[in-house]
C-alpha cells in the first residue's frame, strides 16, 4: 500500500472514531441531563405533600415539638446523631435560625447562647423562610441563611454527585465501545472511502481488502472492489477501442491518400485498374462506420427491431444460398441439419440474418479448404439451439472469452488478409442479446470453433 494510502486511511479512522465517539458523548450527555431534568420535576411537584423532600432540620424541629409540646429544651436535639450517613439527609444547624410562633429567637445557628435568643427576629428578604405546623397550626419558623438552595435544588444537587460518577463511568464505557467499533466497523469503513476516494481521482486500481467476515461490510467491500474492477475493465477497453479505431481508419486513409496523390501527381493513371482499389477501401470505411454506428446504438438501446415469429430453419436456408458462391470460391462445403418441426422463434428477421451472416463470414475466414462449415438447428426445451461448427484452427483457451471484445482478432498482426475489423462477432453479441438470445463459443475436438446461439421458443404471445 502506498504510505499516502495508509496515511489517509489513517486520518479518515481518526475522523469516524471521533465522530463515533462524539455521537456516544452526546447520547450521554443528553442522557444525564434527561435524568436531572426529571429529577427535578419529581422533586418540585412532591415537595409539599412527601416529608422525604422537605428539609431534614424542619422535620426534625417538627417532630420535638409534637412530642413535648413547647419549644423547651429543644437544644437537645442538638446533640443527636442521624442514623444516615447521606449529606442530603442530614440537619444543618449552622444555616438556621428558629423563631417561636410569636417571632421570638429559640436557637440562632445552632446555639442557645447567642445574643438573638429571646429577642424578636424579622426574616430578611434574602432568607428562605420555612413554617413548622403542627395539625395545620403554626408553632415556629425556620430562616435559612441566604444562598440556601431550597429543598428540591438541595436533592437536585446532591444527585449530581452520582450522576457525574454515572457519566464517568458511561464515558468510559463509550471509550470501550469505539476501540472494539473500530476493529469491527471503523477499520474496514475507512479503508472503504479511502478506496472510493481513490477511484474518485482517477486511481482505478484501488481495492479494498476483503476481510473474512460474513458481514455488511464485508459485502460493501466485495461490491465495491467488483465495481472499481468493472470501471477499470471498461476505461481499458475504452482507450483499446480509440486506439483500434484509429488504426482501422489510418489504413484505408492512407491507402486512399496514396492513390490519390499518385493519379494527382501523374504517377498513376486515372483509369479503373487505379481508381477501383481506392473505392474499395471507401467501401471498406463506409462498413467500419456502420459497424461502429450500429454498436453505439445497441450500447444505448437504441436499435429498433420489428420483431415476428420466424421459422429458423427456413431463415438459415436462405442465408447459407447467400453465401453459396463465396463458399464455392475457397471450396468450402455449407452443411444445414435442421429438426423436423421446429417451433418458431420471435427475433428480427433483418438482424438475426446479420448475426448468422456475420457468423459465417468469419468461420470462411479462417475455414481451410476442402473443410466444411456446419450449420445445426435443434428443439431444446423450451429454447431453440443454433450451432455453427467451422474446421479452423479454434481459439487458444485463454483468449476464447475475449472473441466477442470489439476489435479482438486471434492474430495479433491485425492484418487485413486473415480478417476485417474484429467487429462481426461484437455485433452479433449484441443483436443476439437484445433480442432475448444468448450466444457462446468454445473449441470443438479435434479442431475448429463451435458458436452457440440459444433463443427462447415463440409463446404464441401477440406481437406490437
Amino acid at each position: 500500500m502506498k504510505q499516502e494510502d495508509a496515511q489517509s486511511i489513517q486520518s479518515i479512522r481518526r475522523r469516524l472514531l471521533m465522530l463515533l465517539l462524539r455521537s456516544f458523548g452526546i447520547v450521554v450527555f443528553l442522557t444525564v441531563l434527561f435524568i436531572l431534568l426529571v429529577s427535578s420535576i419529581v422533586v418540585a411537584r412532591n415537595t409539599g405533600s412527601n416529608p422525604f423532600y422537605r428539609s431534614p432540620t424542619a422535620i426534625i424541629l417538627e417532630t420535638y415539638y409534637l412530642g413535648h409540646g413547647s419549644w423547651q429544651g429543644v437544644e437537645s436535639v442538638l446533640e443527636e446523631r442521624t442514623n444516615t450517613s447521606i449529606r442530603a439527609l442530614q440537619p444543618d444547624w449552622e444555616r438556621t435560625i428558629l423563631l417561636d410562633a410569636s417571632g421570638r429567637v429559640v436557637l440562632d445557628h445552632g446555639s442557645i447562647n447567642s445574643a438573638l435568643v429571646g429577642a424578636q427576629f424579622t426574616a430578611q428578604s434574602d432568607e428562605l423562610v420555612l413554617p413548622l405546623t403542627i395539625n395545620g397550626a403554626l408553632v415556629g419558623t425556620l430562616l435559612m441563611d441566604h444562598g440556601t438552595l431550597p429543598r428540591p435544588f438541595q436533592l437536585v444537587y446532591y444527585l449530581i454527585g452520582p450522576t457525574a460518577v454515572i457519566s464517568v463511568l458511561l464515558g468510559i464505557l463509550t471509550l470501550i465501545i469505539g476501540l472494539l467499533l473500530m476493529r469491527r466497523m471503523i477499520n474496514p469503513l475507512s479503508e472503504v472511502i479511502a478506496a472510493a476516494q481513490a477511484v474518485s481521482h482517477g486511481d482505478l486500481t484501488a481495492r479494498v481488502p476483503v476481510h473474512a467476515r460474513n458481514d455488511d461490510l464485508s459485502a460493501l467491500s466485495d461490491h465495491f472492489n467488483h465495481m472499481a474492477a468493472e470501471l477499470e475493465r471498461s476505461d481499458i477497453q475504452r482507450r483499446n477501442l480509440f486506439a483500434d479505431i484509429a488504426h482501422e481508419l489510418r489504413t484505408p486513409i492512407t491507402i486512399l491518400r496514396g492513390r490519390l496523390e499518385g493519379i494527382l501527381d501523374g504517377v498513376y493513371p486515372p483509369d479503373e485498374a487505379h481508381i477501383a482499389p481506392a473505392l474499395e477501401e471507401t467501401y471498406l470505411l463506409e462498413r467500419l462506420v456502420e459497424d461502429l454506428r450500429l454498436l453505439a446504438l445497441a450500447d444505448a438501446n437504441q436499435l429498433r427491431f420489428e420483431m415476428k415469429p420466424v421459422r429458423l430453419s427456413e431463415l438459415a436456408e436462405t442465408i447459407l444460398g447467400l453465401f453459396s458462391a463465396q463458399a464455392g470460391e475457397r471450396n468450402v462445403h455449407l452443411h444445414l441439419e435442421a429438426e423436423p418441426d421446429l417451433p418458431d422463434v420471435r427475433v428480427d428477421p433483418q438482424r438475426f440474418q446479420q448475426v448468422i451472416g456475420n457468423l459465417i463470414d468469419n468461420a470462411l475466414r479462417f475455414t481451410p479448404e476442402g473443410s466444411s462449415i456446419d450449420l445445426t438447428i435443434r428443439h431444446l426445451e423450451n429454447n431453440v439451439k443454433l450451432i455453427l461448427a467451422d474446421g479452423g484452427p479454434g481459439i487458444p483457451e485463454e483468449e476464447l472469452t475475449h472473441i466477442f471484445d470489439r476489435f479482438w482478432r486471434g492474430e495479433k498482426s491485425r492484418a487485413r488478409s486473415t480478417g476485417g475489423a474484429g467487429l462481426g462477432l461484437s455485433i452479433a453479441r449484441q443483436l443476439v442479446e437484445a433480442q432475448g438470445g444468448k450466444i457462446t463459443a468454445r473449441n470443438r475436438s479435434p479442431q475448429g470453433l463451435e458458436v452457440t446461439i440459444l433463443l427462447p421458443v415463440y409463446d404464441g404471445t401477440p406481437v406490437s
